[in-house]
């Protein structure tokens, strides 16, 4: 989901919600202002009452049915409401209502005695809610005037109350009716007006604010996708160009990131030309020297070894002997140093980008078939058991590899295997086809297991990295290297394939180590 639809949903969502709570507003508005109306007309009505009969007690204490009836008729064109003569108790004397109450039935006082205050002036309140007692609701309108008798005695304020009950009606369809004539039309109308003009002026702030930033993720986006190596020609001028500032504008926050990420871009490659000259400087030197060095060293490996051969054929003596045990020691440690010089100039030569492989197609089990081969005589020295595993019935392992590089990556590690696996051990190489997944292309995977003493779990992470070395408390069985850089080249030669390498390993139990390549 884009941030312009996030943003879109948001605001919508928003002024759905608004639109929701201004109805609900105006609804309790409406409803409010139709009790407070109802009360002032219900104070108004009992004034008037009170006004032209000031002796209702008493002719409620002569006539009684004469009273109901008089009331009655007061109420012909008040429908919806019930007047209730109440002694001072709140004890109802005399009702206009069908209901038949209990005799000595009481209403709640405190709503009368407040309503009958709200009647006074300076007491003038919105309404009251009081009881109903025909329908017995304790949420109706009501209004009520105390009343007095012919002859008031001293501590009695009011010898009784009329009480008029205007009820609410069960079914809301009439004041639904009322609601919409008074708000469906112009209120609503206006509202949906203000959610409008809400929307269309959301609408053009999400395109203010997301069209330059587009127009930079677009840059961003570019110098991902062509690296740093390109981006001076890789940036041109972008879709959205801020105005150029007035005299006096300050510019905004989007010209300010626009202007740090180019700015941030520009030493970026600035920073990656610099790291790139001395990485080129780097390689170029290791290369240069190791080619100078071979030579001088080669020559170094031959006449140490015709030194060697010429005191072979002398009379042995303590004194030969020890000449000859420096001169093997000499060699051995040129042959290490040759061997160190050629990695790093392998190395130096396959970490060149324009370095490019050349594969041809192969079955991978006959390369392994091969390395053991070549490794048969030397395991055979050491007391190693080298052997090949291959599933007959299983698809053969064909993969476009360049053989030479990939020889070499499993020689590395078929020489690693060796130096650190005891006499009696054994090493099994495997070639087999792998299908990772469904939706996965199948790899080939090249297996190379020792029965060695294993690797810590601190060194495993560290193992292809130049000139680090592991597993070096056990002392190398023979050959060639063990200056850390032949994990490191077999690294390199898996990314060239587009493959991987990986080390699975624990002190006692053996290292496996299996190098994946896409399959054919």
């Amino acid at each position: 989901m884009t941030v312009r639809l996030k943003i879109a949903i948001t605001i919508f969502v928003i002024g759905l919600l608004t639109m929701a709570g201004v109805i609900a507003t105006v609804a309790l508005a409406f409803d409010r202002l139709e009790r407070e109306t109802t009360f002032a007309r219900a104070n108004v009505f009992l004034g008037r009452v009170v006004a032209n009969y000031d002796n209702l007690l008493d002719l409620h204490d002569r006539y009684p049915d004469e009273l109901n009836a008089v009331l009655r008729n007061l109420l012909l064109f008040e429908a919806d409401s019930q007047l209730y003569l109440l002694d001072a108790s709140g004890v109802v004397l005399s009702s206009t209502g069908d209901a038949k109450l209990p005799p000595g039935f009481r209403v709640a006082m405190a709503p009368v005695m407040e309503a009958a205050q709200g009647s006074q002036p300076g007491h003038a309140m919105p309404y009251v809610l009081g009881d109903d007692p025909e329908r017995m609701d304790a949420s109706a309108v009501v209004a009520a005037r105390a009343l007095r008798r012919a002859v008031i005695r001293p501590t009695v304020t009011s010898a009784g109350y009329l009480y008029l009950v205007v009820h609410q009606e069960t079914a809301p369809q009439g004041r639904l009716a009322v609601f919409r004539s008074a708000f469906g039309g112009p209120a609503l109308a206006a509202v949906a007006t203000v959610l409008a003009l809400a929307t269309v002026l959301a609408a053009w702030i999400i395109g203010v604010v997301i069209r330059p930033l587009r127009s930079i993720s677009d840059e961003v986006a570019r110098a991902a996708q062509e690296g740093l190596g390109t981006l001076e020609t890789a940036l041109p001028t972008p879709a959205f160009t801020a105005p150029k500032p007035s005299p006096g504008h300050k510019p905004d926050e989007f010209d300010q990131l626009r202007t740090g990420f180019r700015t941030m871009m520009a030493t970026l490659r600035q920073q990656w030309q610099t790291l790139r000259e001395l990485d080129h400087f780097r390689r170029e030197g290791v290369s240069n020297l190791s080619h100078d060095l071979r030579s001088p060293l080669t020559a170094t490996v031959a006449c140490l070894e015709t030194l060697d051969q010429r005191w072979a054929s002398h009379p042995a003596s303590p004194a030969l002997d020890e000449d000859r045990r420096l001169v093997a020691m000499a060699l051995r440690n040129t042959h290490n140093a040759a061997q160190l010089v050629r990695s790093l100039g392998d190395l130096a030569q396959l970490d060149e980008p324009e370095y490019t492989v050349h594969p041809q197609l192969m079955d991978l089990g006959e390369m392994v078939d091969d390395i053991a081969l070549r490794f048969a005589q030397r395991a055979a020295q050491h007391g190693v058991a080298l052997r090949c595993q291959h599933d007959e019935q299983a698809q053969a392992p064909y993969a476009h590899v360049d053989v030479e590089l990939l020889e070499r990556a499993l020689a590395n590690v078929v020489d690693n295997a060796l130096k650190f696996t005891p006499t009696g051990g054994h090493i099994t190489l495997t070639a087999r086809r792998m299908q990772p997944g469904l939706d996965q292309k199948p790899v080939i995977e090249i297996s190379v297991a020792d029965s060695g003493t294993g690797i810590a779990a601190k060194d495993i992470a560290h193992l292809f990295d130049r000139f680090y070395q592991a597993r070096d408390s056990v002392a190398p069985a023979g050959g060639e290297g063990g200056k850390g850089l032949g994990l490191a080249i077999v690294k390199r030669i898996a990314e060239l394939h587009h493959g991987s390498v990986v080390v699975h390993s624990a002190l006692g139990s053996g290292t496996r180590v299996v190098l994946t390549v896409p399959a054919h």
